[in-house]
């Protein structure tokens, strides 16, 4: 009778500890900006901060993403973060593409790879459009694999 009470405490007490990995966020989206400047057809980076939370540590972050808007409702956002190592690309405007500087990865504005070492296209961010605002929804992934894996 004793080991099935144990079983019985010990079960929620080992998932209250492990569960946590295997549990997914629930995504939280930050307003970054009104839609209505952004230009059609053209990459913007725009900067904003959000409240980033681990565990029980909160803190503001300033993150960068890049933008290209398609028309008044239609939006490509792309984490800045190149999925080859890490490094952050920039928007070449003579060639029209976006390019990591380190290691020579070029990605076309769709974030389709051009060329270069890296592995997957350019991670898209999820994003709404809520009264003429952009929220964005800010994750990480692993870089240097060929598919996409949240962090």
């Amino acid at each position: 009778m004793a080991a099935v009470g144990g079983m019985v405490l010990a079960v929620p007490s080992v998932w209250n500890l492990v569960g946590g990995i295997y549990r997914r966020q629930p995504l939280e989206f930050t307003k970054v900006t009104r839609i209505d400047w952004l230009p059609e057809g053209q990459p913007v980076d725009l900067h904003f901060e959000y409240t980033s939370t681990d565990a029980y540590l909160q803190q503001t972050v300033m993150q960068t993403v890049w933008v290209i808007k398609h028309s008044p409702t239609e939006l490509t956002v792309f984490s800045p973060i190149c999925t080859h190592l890490g490094c952050y690309y920039d928007w070449d405007p003579a060639g029209k593409r976006f390019a990591c500087p380190c290691h020579g990865s070029i990605f076309a504005p769709t974030g389709k790879v051009l060329g270069g070492p890296a592995p997957r296209p350019l991670d898209t961010l999820p994003y709404k459009i809520e009264n003429g605002e952009l929220l964005v929804a800010w994750e990480r992934f692993e870089v240097g694999m060929p598919r996409k894996v949240r962090v």
